[in-house]
């Protein structure tokens, strides 16, 4: 990783570089328009000789079906058998996807139809002898059916309905149509989450909780653990998973208040065209490229490149400049082996912010009636140094998978991945210098000079079968990885005070700022293996239950500057497990019982001390009580969830004569309910809702102040709605608003974070079928609130955001 030297000649300022990644991705753009050129020009020309929806339709004559209903890889081989037809399926997790059977005497369109009904599949016929198999386009699926789509993780084996547990999708439709171009943006579609700012031990970037709990380590990219403090673009997702409640059996370590799986593009049958341009205020620019080519029958490949660079509405002198690219090529689209092997960079350029500090209890007569609150400043003040700030990130995930159809009803799928993330970054955090007698404001030094890396292999079989009168779908793997992070501490002259009124960003700093000798590095090694079986007793009941046992070994080392390394190891061993009763009392209905657990090692971070060496993992126990309906003929899917999760065993100080630092006699309790809506209310109206409740307490802390108290960043009330309306076959207008109650950001309850709603609008227009113009109003109000939050500092969420984006498709 770099170290970088500020020379005293030009005043410390640093030079944005904006040359190299715009060359480069400009240039992908134009590589990628010269090549798809004359092959879009094919496509279409082939488009225009039949409708890809009726093209080489089957003959008509009728056949007489009696397929039993269950899952698509044992429904397929039978209606191949029956009428001769060839079925490609171009994604293997279609092969999982139940369907509802068919009987009768029905032409092969027909049977195709019911045997997909309610599923988020269509047939399409290449030739009268061969059907493809695809997930559906969100938006068109939902106009369609109203259904959502499935949960692409294969520890899942039953639809979104069946499963006991509360799962939120974000597809990629809806991340199109509000323009989210980060993460962060996605996760405000999901109730019962709030934002965090990095400080101290935890670096920038997407830091956040689920239902009271941090999930700073939760979060996944196709079922790997993703890693690294670095902020996540959207441009390679088709779609978000966030699994609530606690979710170690599913997930490993950790996943304490759920788990957020990352869903990325691959190759499929058939060729695409997809480019985006787009255009706002504070200098908003992006550009994305998504390209599907079928190089042969079974071989595709897809690309996809992102470049943007933009200030932030209502900041001063932030700015975030990114550029990525994500390749990945598919072998045996139509066979029983499929091997996706995809690489994704993403590097960013950015000035970074801290924010504002919030203000402490005080006797400054300017300050004193803000005590434990935001302070009476512009929102938009910059508190860094432009000539010292900076953050530099490199992300680079490859992965290599293979997917094998043993049989009609057992899948094997391996994965192995090598994952990077440096980060580069000084930022700046505000805090005050005397606050009972001044406004003045140190500019802390947070320096970050690391790099994480993962490897990990994991294999995963799905197999469904029958015992008598019983059906059986069991999942069961291993998953194996190494994890390393190291990060050299540095340090730098002391920069000029800033004026709480009126910060000057652009002061020199003398520099340099030079490592100490200091530094940090972890390493784990983890082995989880795991087991679930779904069993379905009769037509209306289901029993699904599992076992997962992880093993996590750390190894932690802290180099002093002198050179004194002072080590640390740990390794824990333990077993989660979950389980949960469906009752179906109609076949689009389902009543569920759920009860599952997790663990949080004291080394969870890569990280020991002498405080935490000795401490056993901090166990969480969660019940979850809900009800799931497909209605208005599948159109709309509609949830309600009660749930009460505890930590039994939360770290707090040590008090007691011959205690350790931190011991295990805390006692933590969130409960409440959630509701969820999304479809198609109406042929024109479409929605995507939820609604959270959440009420939380520290029922035991050896910390006298915290008993009784709420949990930090755990908001009573949440609320998040988005919908869209199809006025005729050309415009459609959306909007949509989330509302973020009033937190605590401190377990002693001192300090509130007010509470805000956000309003957003969208409208847009098609052109003809390759243009659609798309306009987009983020926080249409203007609204100034806490987004993420930090100990001291909190950053102020973005202001109003206009954009108008053109969206080409071939």
């Amino acid at each position: 990783m770099k170290n970088r030297i500020f020379a005293r000649g030009d005043a410390g300022r640093r030079t944005r570089k904006h040359g190299t990644s715009r060359l480069f991705v400009l240039g992908a753009l134009a590589a990628s328009a010269t090549v798809c050129g004359p092959l879009t020009t094919a496509a279409y020309a082939a488009e225009a000789q039949a409708s890809p929806v009726t093209a080489a339709q089957p003959a008509a004559q009728t056949i007489r079906f009696d397929i039993q209903a269950g899952a698509l890889e044992t429904v397929l081989p039978e209606f191949e058998k029956v009428t001769g037809i060839t079925v490609v399926v171009t994604d293997p997790g279609i092969r999982m996807i139940q369907s509802p059977g068919v009987s009768g005497l029905l032409a092969p369109q027909q049977a195709i139809d019911r045997l997909l009904e309610g599923t988020s599949v269509r047939a399409m016929f290449s030739s009268s002898t061969v059907a493809r198999l695809e997930l559906r386009g969100v938006a068109e699926f939902v106009e369609v059916t109203g259904a959502n789509p499935t949960v692409a993780s294969p520890k899942f084996t039953q639809p979104l309905r069946d499963i006991p547990q509360t799962i939120n999708l974000i597809p990629q439709a809806v991340i199109q149509e509000q323009g989210a171009t980060t993460l962060r943006d996605v996760l405000r579609n999901v109730v019962g989450i709030t934002f965090q700012a990095g400080e101290g031990g935890v670096p920038a970037g997407d830091q956040l909780t689920i239902r009271g709990f941090s999930a700073r380590t939760d979060m996944f990219i196709d079922g790997v653990r993703d890693f690294g403090g670095y902020s996540r673009d959207s441009f390679n997702l088709e779609q978000v998973e966030v699994a609530k409640g606690p979710s170690s059996a599913i997930a490993g370590r950790g996943s304490t208040g759920g788990a957020i799986n990352q869903v990325s593009k691959t190759p499929h049958v058939g060729n695409s065209y997809d480019v985006s341009l787009g255009g706002g205020n504070a200098d908003y620019k992006r550009g994305t490229i998504d390209v599907n080519q079928p190089l042969t029958d079974s071989v595709a490949l897809r690309m996809n490149v992102l470049w943007t660079d933009s200030g932030v509405p209502g900041r001063d002198f932030v700015k975030n400049e990114r550029w990525g690219v994500a390749p990945s090529i598919t072998f045996g689209l139509d066979s029983p082996t499929r091997l996706t092997v995809s690489h994704l960079h993403l590097s960013q350029d950015n000035l970074p912010e801290y924010g504002l500090p919030w203000v402490p209890a005080n006797t400054n007569p300017e300050l004193a009636e803000y005590a434990n609150g935001q302070p009476p400043v512009n929102f938009s003040n910059f508190y860094g140094l432009t000539g010292r700030d900076y953050e530099d990130t490199k992300t680079d995930v490859t992965t290599a998978q293979v997917d094998r159809a043993l049989s009609s009803g057992t899948t094997l799928r391996n994965l192995t991945r090598y994952g990077r993330n440096d980060r580069d970054s000084v930022i700046t955090t505000p805090r005050f210098t005397s606050v009972n007698t001044s406004t003045a404001l140190n500019r802390q030094l947070q320096s970050r000079d690391m790099l994480d890396t993962i490897v990990t292999n994991q294999t995963s079989m799905i197999s469904r079968f029958g015992t008598g009168t019983v059906a059986h779908a069991i999942t069961a793997g291993f998953e194996v990885a190494r994890e390393a992070s190291e990060n050299f501490a540095r340090s730098g002259p002391t920069a000029p005070p800033a004026d709480l009124f009126n910060p000057d960003p652009t002061q020199p700093y003398p520099g340099p700022i030079t490592r100490t000798g200091a530094s940090t590095n972890g390493t784990a090694d983890s082995l989880g293996l795991y087991a679930f079986d779904t069993v379905q007793v009769t037509e209306k009941l289901e029993l699904t239950g599992g076992l997962r046992w992880d093993r996590f070994a750390v190894d932690s080392d802290a180099t002093a500057i002198a050179g004194d390394v002072t080590s640390f190891e740990r390794t824990d061993k333990m077993a989660s497990w979950r389980g949960g009763a469906v009752f179906k009392p109609r076949s689009n209905g389902s009543v569920y019982l759920g009860y599952a657990t997790a663990f949080n090692p004291s080394a969870e971070g890569l990280s020991l001390s002498a405080a935490t060496v000795m401490l056993e993992p901090e166990k969480t126990r969660s019940l979850e009580l809900g009800t799931k309906w497909d209605i208005m003929g599948g159109r709309l899917s509609l949830s309600t969830a009660g749930f009460r999760t505890e930590k039994t065993n939360a770290r707090t100080p040590g008090v007691n004569p011959g205690d350790a630092p931190t011991v295990l006699a805390g006692e933590q309790t969130v409960k409440g309910v959630e509701l969820g809506a999304s479809g198609r209310i109406t042929n024109r109206l479409s929605v995507l809702s939820g609604y959270a409740y959440m009420q939380s307490e520290i029922e035991a802390s050896n910390t006298p102040t915290e008993l009784g108290n709420a949990l930090a960043l755990t908001p009573a009330h949440t609320l998040s709605l988005w919908t869209t309306f199809d006025a005729t076959n050309e415009i459609s207008f959306g909007g949509g608003a989330q509302y973020m109650d009033a937190v605590f950001r401190n377990a002693t309850n001192t300090a509130q974070v007010p509470s805000y709603w956000l309003l957003n609008a969208l409208a847009s227009y098609r052109v003809n079928e390759n243009l659609t113009l798309r306009f987009n109003g983020q926080n249409l109000a203007d609204k100034q609130y806490a987004d993420r939050v930090g100990g001291g500092h909190f950053i102020p969420g973005p202001g109003r955001q206009l954009m108008l984006t053109t969206d080409f498709q071939f």
